[in-house]
């Protein structure tokens, strides 16, 4: 396929206009298969990227914040360490980092300017082309470690074209299911998919589906899974305290007292797992510092202590459990839910998980072609304790009208719920 009729954009372009090139590159946003993009990786010379190692984390849950601890860790123990992630919240940079610093437009334009010389024919999908983007200034970095987080599935994902070091699937549940399949053995294949001959492939989800074992005996990758070959303990919580410290016991560490971070502690865990395998000789201080320095936007992040507001980007029911669990945590006079949601995600099992401990809700519809109305949302709730909104702004006015000493706020349902709400906290 080929995109003669668009005209490449102008060598003083913005970032904005290469974007948007980009995204009309290709007739679909999702064009699974790895074909056109390792074609145009060859030519680039970016499908091995020695001697850098390479770390790639998939999942349904927990990607993100498994990259960013272990890019935390790895960053406090002096490494040079690069970060691909999607999808962004507020600025496309974001997708792009080295040791803890999103790339500027002038790093993204170069390697746009390059891709687009070199692919000659062929058309690449909005991700492709920002997978190779990424891999382009990752190469010209010299990085000691590259992290690559998946954007769907895996054997099929643009970042699959790179043979990683250290392959890792986090949790596993039901999302996109008309690429992925509709049971969590079919969505665990494709996970796998990351995985490679005679490498460590970790497992981080307790209920791993058989056919990611079965694919790593298959190909005869190194299978280390949560609570058989690598376990954690947490220490010193009760209902509504959260744990202070962990222990974690694998193959090679023992270590005991670790500080429990921000972020999910089961995913600090499979974070652990890979790190023990790629670089065994780091340190203890290192890792836990590494721990209490990681954040990530958008994950049960505190964005205002008046009113107490969280956000999260929480849009299945894995996810929402976590974040019911988190809520019960506070230990809120009320909490008040402020949710928005993509059409095609499971909304009945987001909302049957937060009902229970959400004691108002806030809905909103995003306005996109896939985003949900705040009414298709509020028919899995008692009307009597949810409102609807058009938008964001009036939303929040409202909860501002409403709210009570004690209560506290969570924003969440999509990532582009908690991007609506930044912006409207900067007053944009």
């Amino acid at each position: 396929m080929t995109t003669n009729s668009l005209q490449s954009p102008a060598a003083n372009s913005s970032l904005d206009t290469w974007l948007d090139y980009i995204l009309a590159m290709h007739p679909t946003e999702i064009d699974m298969g790895l074909t056109r993009i390792s074609q145009v990786a060859e030519r680039l010379g970016v499908k091995t990227l020695t001697p850098s190692k390479v770390i790639t984390v998939a999942g349904t849950n927990g990607k993100g914040t498994t990259c960013a601890m272990l890019a935390s860790i790895l960053q406090e123990a002096g490494y040079s360490v690069g970060v691909y992630s999607s999808p962004h919240l507020l600025r496309y940079n974001e997708r792009i980092s080295v040791n803890g610093v999103d790339v500027s437009d002038e790093q993204l334009i170069a390697a746009f300017q390059l891709i687009e010389r070199t692919r000659a024919e062929l058309s690449l999908t909005f991700f492709e082309f920002a997978t190779l983007a990424a891999l382009v200034i990752f190469k010209r970095q010299a990085l000691d470690v590259i992290i690559l987080e998946v954007g769907l599935g895996g054997r099929l994902d643009a970042t699959n074209l790179i043979d990683a070091d250290v392959s890792v699937v986090t949790a596993i549940d039901l999302d996109h299911q008309e690429y992925l399949g509709d049971t969590r053995e079919l969505v665990g294949k494709e996970k796998a998919g990351i995985f490679r001959a005679g490498k460590p492939a970790i497992s981080g989800d307790p209920d791993c589906p058989a056919s990611v074992l079965a694919v790593a005996n298959n190909i005869g990758a190194q299978f280390i899974q949560v609570g058989q070959s690598f376990h954690y303990q947490p220490h010193g919580f009760s209902v509504n305290q959260p744990a202070q410290t962990f222990d974690y016991q694998g193959p090679v560490w023992q270590w005991q007292g670790l500080p429990v971070p921000q972020l999910p502690l089961a995913n600090a865990a499979t974070a652990l797992a890979a790190l023990e395998q790629l670089m065994p000789d780091l340190a203890f201080a290192h890792i836990s510092q590494g721990l209490l320095n990681a954040k990530l936007a958008g994950r049960f992040e505190c964005v205002s202590k008046q009113p107490l507001t969280y956000v999260d980007v929480a849009h299945n029911p894995h996810a929402a459990r976590y974040l019911a669990h988190k809520l019960v945590e506070l230990g809120a006079k009320r909490i008040i839910g402020l949710c928005g949601m993509l059409k095609d995600k499971d909304i009945k099992g987001v909302m049957d998980c937060l009902a229970p401990v959400i004691d108002n809700w806030y809905l909103i519809s995003i306005d996109n072609a896939r985003g949900a109305k705040a009414s298709d949302l509020q028919q899995y709730l008692a009307t009597e304790t949810s409102h609807c909104f058009a938008d964001m702004a009036s939303a929040w006015q409202a909860i501002g009208e409403h709210q009570q000493a004690g209560d506290a706020v969570i924003v969440f349902g999509s990532f582009y719920t908690v991007a609506a709400f930044s912006n409207v906290l900067e007053g944009k």
